[in-house]
């Protein structure tokens, strides 16, 4: 049919997690629900290109919080390369529970480093992402109890502080 447009489900558990943050991201963003995955761990181990840590998941089993949102397969490719598809982050498929198949990123074993921490404001929109969804309080404490850093750039620290204040008021 003309004018169709293809649409795919993605599982986000980082700070693509606030429907907020992701609408402002792509516009078809239309959340589905929120899963568990039973066999993987949230991390924050990925080596942003700002050279703090970002979100990625390992398969530990601890338990991982997921939100469900269907996007087009155009605005798709825009998260792509707003993620970082081949610099750090790579595109998979997962298995959420009532949903089905589902692509996410995964950091690249190139970009894992266990010791660095992240900007308070990525944390933030982590942890707003998590209340936003009413994910349980021992998940939402572990996510608020990580250490963080500051963001040494003033421009985008505001900038994402300024997210971060959007995002309280949703």
């Amino acid at each position: 049919m003309k004018g169709r447009r293809s649409k795919m489900l993605y599982a986000a558990y980082g700070s693509n997690l606030h429907p907020g943050r992701l609408r402002e991201r792509i516009r078809s963003a239309t959340l589905r629900g929120t899963g568990f995955l039973h066999k993987y761990t949230l991390q924050f181990h990925k080596r942003g290109q700002d050279r703090s840590a970002k979100c990625g998941f390992t398969e530990c089993g601890e338990g991982m919080h997921v939100a469900v949102y269907e996007v087009d397969d155009a605005d798709r490719k825009i998260l792509d390369t707003i993620e970082g598809v081949g610099k750090g982050y790579d595109v998979d498929e997962i298995s959420v529970p009532r949903f089905g198949k589902c692509f996410t990123y995964v950091a690249a074993h190139t970009h894992i480093d266990e010791f660095l921490h992240p900007f308070d404001w990525y944390r933030d929109m982590v942890l707003l992402g998590c209340l936003r969804h009413a994910f349980p309080a021992p998940y939402c404490e572990r996510i608020a109890a990580l250490p963080v850093i500051a963001d040494p750039d003033p421009v985008r620290r505001e900038r994402n502080r300024r997210t971060v204040a959007r995002l309280k008021r949703r």
